[in-house]
C-alpha cells in the first residue's frame, strides 16, 4: 500500500479566489501569491493518486490564522473524508497560535478526523510562545493517540518561500516538551535525526518522531534516504510529497536510485505510514 503523508487540498472558496486572503493571511500570500503555486481540491488529488499509483493520502489544508477560515476548511476536509474514506485520510489544520485552536482540535478530531497539521510557525520560528500555543493541542492528541505533522525545514542553505526561522535547538525542545506525543516532522525535520548519534538523551527525546519527506527531490540529494533509515530508524521515514508541488514518481524515482531495499521502500512508502495511523 502507497501513503502519501504530506498532501494540501483547498476548498472551491479559495481556489477560486486566493487573493482574498492575502491581506489579512500573511503566510498565505507568501507561499500561494504565484500563480505557479497550484491550489488543489479532493477531487484533483485522487486524479493524480490514480494516475501516480498512490492508494491512500493525507489531506490537510493551510494553518490559516483566521478561525472562520480555518474552521470552513476543516470541513471540507472533514466533507471529503466522509466521501471518499478508503482514499482520504484528514488532519484538522489551523494557526497554532489563535485562542481558538485547541477547541478546533477537540471539535475536528470527535467528528472522525485523523490528526493534526500541517501546523507551521512561518514567521518566528518554534519559539517558546509556539511551544505554550501546542500545549493544550498536544495534550488533545496523547488523549487520543493521534499524530501531529509540524512544519520544520533545515536552517542552512539556500532560502525559499516558506522557509521559516526555526532553529535545531527550537524543534528539540519542541520533541523534548512533548516526549509522549506523536510527532511528525515535515521536511525530514531539518536534519534533527543526525543527533541520534549522540550517546546521551538525544534518543530518548527523538524516540516517538517521525520524518516525512516532503519536498526532498529539491531540497537533498538521494543519499537522505539511506541515511535517514540508518540514524532515525527505519520505521521513522514517511513518503510525503508535499503535493501539489510535486507528484509522488520523482520522489519513486529517488527512493530508486537511493539504493535502499525493496523492503525499506514498502516501508517508507506506505508500510510506516499504515503503522503510525493504525491502518
Amino acid at each position: 500500500m502507497v501513503i502519501d503523508f504530506h498532501t494540501h487540498i483547498f476548498s472551491r472558496a479559495i481556489r477560486d479566489n486566493r487573493s482574498a486572503r492575502f491581506p489579512s493571511e500573511p503566510a498565505f500570500k507568501l507561499l500561494y501569491d504565484s500563480p505557479k503555486s497550484r491550489l488543489v481540491g479532493a477531487e484533483d488529488a485522487l486524479a493524480m493518486m490514480d494516475e501516480q499509483g498512490v492508494d491512500k493520502s493525507v489531506v490537510f489544508g493551510f494553518p490559516w490564522q483566521d478561525a472562520d477560515t480555518f474552521r470552513r476548511e476543516n470541513d471540507y476536509i472533514l466533507e471529503v473524508v466522509q466521501k471518499y474514506p478508503d482514499r482520504l485520510i484528514g488532519l484538522c489544520c489551523f494557526d497554532a497560535l489563535n485562542r481558538a485552536a485547541a477547541a478546533e482540535t477537540a471539535r475536528c478530531l470527535d467528528a472522525g478526523l485523523s490528526g493534526v497539521g500541517e501546523l507551521a510557525f512561518y514567521e518566528n520560528g518554534i519559539d517558546e510562545a509556539a511551544r505554550n500555543a501546542l500545549e493544550p493541542i498536544m495534550a488533545i492528541c496523547r488523549e487520543k493517540a493521534c499524530p501531529i505533522l509540524i512544519h520544520t525545514n533545515e536552517p542552512v542553505g539556500h532560502m525559499y518561500p516558506g522557509k521559516s526561522p526555526n532553529t535545531l535547538v527550537q524543534i528539540y525542545k519542541l520533541v523534548k516538551a512533548f516526549p509522549e506525543n506523536k510527532i511528525v516532522l515535515a521536511h525530514w525535520g531539518g536534519g534533527i535525526f543526525f543527533y541520534n548519534l549522540l550517546k546521551r538523551e538525544a534518543k530518548d527525546v527523538l524516540k516517538n518522531v517521525w520524518y516525512d519527506t516532503a519536498a526532498s527531490p529539491f531540497l537533498y540529494d538521494v543519499d537522505i534516504y539511506p541515511t535517514a533509515q540508518q540514524l532515525a530508524g527505519p520505521d521513522k521515514v514517511l513518503f510525503g510529497t508535499d503535493y501539489p508541488l510535486l507528484k509522488p514518481k520523482r520522489y519513486f524515482g529517488d527512493i530508486e536510485k537511493s539504493g535502499v531495499s525493496a523492503a525499506d521502500a514498502a516501508a517508507i512508502c506506505g508500510g510506516n505510514a499504515a503503522a503510525l495511523l493504525n491502518l
